[in-house]
C-alpha cells in the first residue's frame, strides 16, 4: 500500500474533490457550481478545515470542519461549536484508518480554535443534508458512533408529487370563512419584504429570514411568497424556491404560534402547492422537519411522504 499523505485543501483541488465526492456519496451528487458556491464562497470557510488525504496524486478522503466566523443574523458566533458538514473516502481505501485520521485532523483544527462541541451537520446557512443517513451510509454513520458521536434528533426529508393537485373543496371553503373573519392571502409584494424578513428572523429562525433576503436578491419571483395577515398584521408565510433557487424546494413556512388552530397553515399551504402546479412544477420537497411535530403531521395529513431520515449528531471534546 501507497503511503497516504494529508494536508488541508490548496487552491486546484477543486476538480478531485468533486470528483471523489459524487463517487463515493452516490445519493447526494453535487456539482462545481454547488461547492464553489456553498464551500469556497461561504464566509466562514477556512482552508485548514477542508482534511484531504492523498495517495500519490489521487485524492482518496476528505472532511470538512468549519467554525463561525461571521454570525448569523442576530445571532453570536457560537465560540464553542463547529461543524463537520461532509466526509467521505474513497470505496476501496475504507475501513483502512483514513476516514478516522481525518477526522482526528478536523477534531484538531476545530479544537484549536477552542470549540467544545461538534455537530453533524445541522449548520446553517449552507448544510448539504441535515444529518448522517444511515441508510445510504451506514459505514458513514459507524464512523462517527466510533468517534464519539451520539445522535441528537432525527429529522426527515419529504416529498409530494403534484401531479394531478388541485386545492381540496374544504381547503377553498375554510379560506373563504377565513377571509369573513377580516384574515388576508396574497402573494408578497415589496412592501411585505421587511417585515416577513423580520418574521421569520424572530419567530422562528434566523436562517429562514436569510433563506428569503438571499433568495430575492438571487431573483426569486415575490411570486413565489405567500403571506397571510389578520386586518393588517402579518401572521403566517409559505414559500418555495428559496434554497439555492431550487423552485421545487418548498419552505420556509410559519404561522405566528398564537394564531395555530386557525387552519391558516393549511391555507398557506395549499396555495403555495397550488402556484407550484400552475407554474408547471411536478413536485414539492424539502430536507429538514420534524416528523413528530405540528409541521410533520400537516405535511404527512396532505400527503407528503418521507424519502429520506438524518440523524443529527453531537461530539464534545
Amino acid at each position: 500500500m501507497a503511503q497516504i499523505n494529508y494536508r488541508h485543501y490548496e487552491p486546484g483541488d477543486e476538480a478531485a474533490i468533486v470528483a471523489l465526492w459524487n463517487e463515493s456519496l452516490h445519493h447526494d451528487p453535487i456539482t462545481p457550481l454547488r461547492f464553489r458556491n456553498m464551500v469556497l464562497l461561504d464566509a466562514n470557510f477556512d482552508p485548514a478545515g477542508l482534511r484531504l488525504a492523498f495517495e500519490g496524486e489521487r485524492l482518496v478522503g476528505a472532511v470538512y470542519s468549519l467554525r463561525r466566523l461571521l454570525p448569523m443574523h442576530e445571532t453570536e458566533l457560537e465560540p464553542d461549536n463547529g461543524w463537520i458538514t461532509f466526509f467521505f473516502v474513497a470505496k476501496d481505501k475504507r475501513r483502512g484508518g483514513i476516514g478516522t485520521r481525518l477526522m482526528r485532523d478536523a477534531f484538531e483544527f476545530l479544537t484549536g480554535q477552542g470549540r467544545k462541541h461538534v455537530f453533524f451537520s445541522s449548520y446553517a446557512p449552507n448544510y448539504f443534508v441535515p444529518g448522517v443517513d444511515a441508510d445510504s451510509y451506514p459505514e458513514g454513520y459507524e464512523l462517527l458512533q466510533k468517534l464519539g458521536f451520539n445522535r441528537l434528533y432525527s429529522p426527515v426529508a419529504m416529498d409530494y408529487s403534484l401531479v394531478g393537485y388541485s386545492v381540496p373543496e374544504d381547503i377553498r371553503a375554510l379560506k373563504r370563512e377565513r377571509e369573513g373573519e377580516g384574515y388576508t392571502f396574497r402573494l408578497a409584494q415589496d412592501s411585505d419584504l421587511v417585515e416577513v424578513i423580520r418574521f421569520a428572523t424572530d419567530a422562528f429562525n434566523p436562517d429562514w429570514g436569510r433563506a428569503i433576503r438571499e433568495g430575492v436578491l438571487r431573483g426569486l419571483s415575490l411570486g413565489a411568497i405567500h403571506v397571510a395577515r389578520e386586518n393588517g398584521k402579518l401572521v403566517g408565510f409559505c414559500m418555495h424556491g428559496g434554497y439555492e433557487g431550487i423552485l421545487e424546494r418548498f419552505g420556509p413556512f410559519g404561522v405566528d404560534p398564537s394564531q395555530q388552530g386557525k387552519g391558516l397553515g393549511k391555507i398557506l399551504l395549499h396555495d403555495c402547492l397550488a402556484n407550484m402546479r400552475a407554474q408547471g412544477l411536478h413536485g414539492a420537497w424539502f430536507l429538514w422537519t420534524g416528523e413528530t411535530t405540528t409541521a410533520g403531521h400537516l405535511y404527512k395529513k396532505l400527503g407528503f411522504e418521507i424519502s429520506r431520515r438524518f440523524h443529527v449528531c453531537k461530539k464534545s471534546f
